[in-house]
């Protein structure tokens, strides 16, 4: 059966080739069926495997299948062969179990999404490469699937590439990790000059023979690839942004392939670290116990459902390095089992929420949602109860072995494990009680929105106030005209009753027979005539006049009204002091509700919204999971050596290389209680914070740690000021010496071309004389030659 190891990484392959060449035509859902039936079938073939290496004696587990010579050079060969042992085929098991049912899930997840087959095509692709990381029997091949799960990442995480803060999540990625990648080529390259070759089997042999000082350089290195690879100081600053792809994506990055590959490769160059200096091995527990205390304070301030997890896993991925620093290799492979499960589920979880929800991401718009999500809610709090360490779930047994062997090595390291610990338990709880518990906060409206509808408001009444200048302006006009116009009806009075008098003077002039006397009679009684309708058209323009005065008195009225009401509403709306994260039931707070009719679109969509479980796709993954979560502690069981199962089937792998743990029973037993006690007082914190309201989250959720203690503010300073400057002095090194050699050389060639042509004239005289002149000289240097 060990020959079937093949099939392990060529099922992936295969739903990769097949999906590049036909998964348009599949389209949905079939292409992601053809994924998850891929990664199902290699997950048969490795228990397959896993069941042939069980009935091979205890020795006799150390199984190498050679597929064909990849790099012949001389006497140096590299051959792509797949090294199966119970390290490898522990790490086949839940990557190709767990990734199984992620492909399930994304069939759900990714539903309607224009690239859909695409998806699976990266899926089964980043399946494959971790397989042959996991599996290559010489530290080049699981170079290969290093880079491979590298650039799935890159193509994974930035899968939504539209949104630039995906694409920008990807490059980040993906730049970082080459600085692991430099450490592993240099230790690859370090281990070749050394043992002459790079195959496991040599290396593993040949390991207790190496100078301490070489073996600490190469454990240094690949402490520098494990930390790229698996997310430690400084270079963790990855894989919090990675959450920024499909939720699937996270899952499998965080839990079940990529993030496990630096613990991978420490793990099986265990050999090397036991010759190495114990500073080195140290720095490494070191490194680790620190990653897990720093990514577990940044936790404990993150809205984002996914980027709990994210620096989630960063934490538990220290908890590993620290495992593996302090000799705990079992340790480690069992909390990275169990961890592949919660991490799986949580994250799974989270984007059955997310899923749900409307695409809504931050906790603070959740709660409540037991109610509206069961199958999402109880697997959720299973997966907390699992990584919080409450016994009887899987991540108490792996996580206390670990703390157990850091005390042993090291007090001072035991005791951030615990903190961290108790850190662990605080925000997966706030976690759970924000998203799952209390009121629902969905349809609330936010900060954003609130002060959106004030503004509306404040439009309308800023409208208002303006038509009221206009009005006013409008109403002086009209006082100017009609003022005008009385100035002008006055004049037509005086000039009426003018004429009136000229034409009395003008008749009293003549006789009653004068020929003129009627002329003039009649202009008089012109004049007469019109001098009462001059003055009635003057009060009727002097009647104007007081209305008009009248209307601007009421646009002042008006005008001072609508101000009044705007700076009443501009001092409602500076009185709220609202902070970003604030949502508010509009139904509970009396003093907006008459905003309702003025709040934006995003607030109307979401009241017709409802929160749902996901289908049947997505939450059989989580309840299996949940499932694992809940009884794999089984794997390893302190209460006897007959129960550490795991243990036993790991020892073929770490050649006594595991340290001794010299700790009594009581303290065992001490320990454990004092664990238990740590992480219940941890959750009851957690309540009595978020769910009863005992004290300010303010109080916990401090800026540090909300910003991530600034290290990515950091090093982009650094990389934007003089980081930049030292970019440019190297491309400009790279332009003008590096180019410049190479092209040099091929300008020297063509130069020296240039000058030989003209010896080639293509006349047979100049040929006969060269011919001649070198025949001379040939005789000329054989003469000299017999003269000496």
């Amino acid at each position: 059966m060990l020959e079937l190891a093949w099939l392990i990484p060529a099922a992936p392959l295969a739903g990769f080739a097949f999906l590049v060449l036909l998964g348009r035509r599949l389209g949905e859902p079939a292409a992601g069926w053809l994924a998850f039936l891929a990664t199902a079938t290699s997950f048969v073939a490795t228990a397959v495997v896993f069941l042939g290496l069980v009935a091979e004696d205890f020795e006799e587990r150390f199984f190498i299948q050679t597929l064909f010579e990849w790099v012949p050079a001389g006497n140096f060969t590299v051959n792509a062969g797949l090294l199966v042992d119970p390290l490898s085929i522990t790490m086949c098991l839940f990557i190709t179990g767990v990734g199984a049912l992620i492909h399930l899930y994304s069939i759900g997840y990714m539903h309607g999404d224009p690239n859909f087959s695409k998806f699976f095509v990266y899926l089964n692709l980043f399946i494959f490469a971790m397989l042959v990381l996991v599996l290559g029997d010489n530290m080049l091949m699981t170079f290969l699937g290093w880079e491979g799960v590298g650039a799935c990442s890159y193509f994974l995480i930035s899968f939504w590439f539209t949104d630039s803060s995906n694409a920008s999540a990807g490059k980040k990625a993906f730049v970082t990790n080459r600085i692991g990648d430099f450490g592993f080529m240099l230790a690859m390259f370090l281990v070749f000059s050394t043992i002459g070759s790079i195959s496991y089997a040599n290396i593993l042999s040949s390991a207790p023979g190496l100078a301490t000082g070489t073996a600490t350089a190469i454990v240094l290195l690949l402490l520098l690839a494990a930390a790229g690879k698996s997310a430690q100081l400084p270079l963790y600053v990855w894989l919090p942004d990675a959450m920024a792809g499909p939720t699937p994506v996270s899952a499998l990055i965080h839990a079940a392939t990529m993030v496990t590959s630096g613990v991978y490769l420490l793990t099986r160059m265990n050999p090397v670290l036991a010759v190495a200096d114990g500073w080195a091995t140290t720095s490494i527990a070191w490194v680790g116990a620190l990653t897990a205390l720093f990514a577990a304070t940044v936790a404990l301030a993150q809205n984002d459902i996914k980027k709990v997890l994210a620096y989630s896993t960063v934490s538990q991925l220290g908890y590993l390095f620290l495992a593996v620093g302090v000799g705990a290799y079992v340790p480690a492979i069992f909390h990275m089992v169990t961890h592949a499960f919660f991490k799986a589920l949580l994250f799974l979880g989270s984007g059955s929420v997310i899923h749900g929800m409307k695409n809504e991401q931050d906790m603070r718009r959740m709660g409540g949602l037991a109610k509206l999500m069961p199958i999402t809610a109880m697997t959720f709090i299973v997966g907390w109860l699992a990584i919080a360490g409450v016994p009887p779930f899987a991540g108490f047994w792996s996580k206390d072995e670990i703390l157990l062997y850091a005390w042993n090595e090291n007090k001072a390291l035991w005791a951030v494990g615990l903190v961290t610990a108790l850190l662990t338990a605080f925000y997966m709880t706030r976690q759970v009680i924000l998203t799952f518990f209390g009121r629902t906060r969905f349809f609330d409206a936010t900060a954003e929105e609130i002060y959106g509808a004030f503004d509306n408001r404040l439009a309308t009444a800023g409208g208002g106030v303006a038509s009221a200048e206009d009005n006013l302006v409008a109403a002086h006009s009209a006082v100017e005209k009609a003022a005008a116009d009385v100035d002008k009806r006055s004049q037509a009075v005086q000039v009426s009753a003018e004429k009136l008098n000229e034409a009395k003077e003008a008749l009293a002039k003549v006789s009653a027979d004068d020929e003129s006397h009627a002329k003039l009679q009649k202009a008089l009684d012109k004049a007469e005539k019109s001098v009462p309708k001059a003055s009635e058209n003057l009060a009727s323009s002097q009647h104007g006049l007081v209305q008009a005065n009248s209307g601007v008195d009421e646009a002042n009225t008006q005008l001072a009204t609508a101000k009044s009401a705007f700076a009443a509403l501009q001092a409602k709306r500076n009185s709220l002091a609202l902070p970003d994260e604030h949502v508010t039931a509009l139904s509970e707070a009396p003093e907006l509700g008459d905003l309702l009719d003025e709040m934006p679109n995003s607030y109307r969509e979401r009241q017709e919204y409802h929160p749902h479980e996901s289908p049947w796709t997505m939450t059989v993954p989580l309840v299996v999971l949940a499932g694992a979560s809940a009884v794999a502690g089984g794997l390893n069981l302190p209460f006897s050596k007959d129960l550490h199962f795991l243990g036993h089937w790991l020892e073929p792998s770490l050649f006594a290389n595991e340290a001794e743990l010299l700790v009594a029973t009581s303290t065992k037993w001490g320990l454990a209680v004092v664990a238990i006690v740590c992480a219940l007082a941890a959750i009851g914190a957690a309540i009595a914070v978020y769910l009863r309201g005992r004290a300010e989250p303010q109080v916990i959720e401090r800026e540090p740690f909300a910003r991530a203690w600034y290290v990515d503010e950091t090093f982009a300073r650094i990389a934007g000021g003089p980081g930049q400057k030292g970019f440019d002095l190297a491309a400009l090194f790279d332009r003008r010496v590096i180019d410049g050699a190479v092209d040099g050389v091929a300008t020297a060639a063509r130069a020296l071309g240039t000058s030989m042509q003209s010896l080639q004239t293509g006349f047979v005289r100049n040929s006969a004389l060269g011919i001649v002149v070198g025949s001379a000289g040939v005789v000329a240097w054989f003469l000299a030659r017999l003269w000496q």
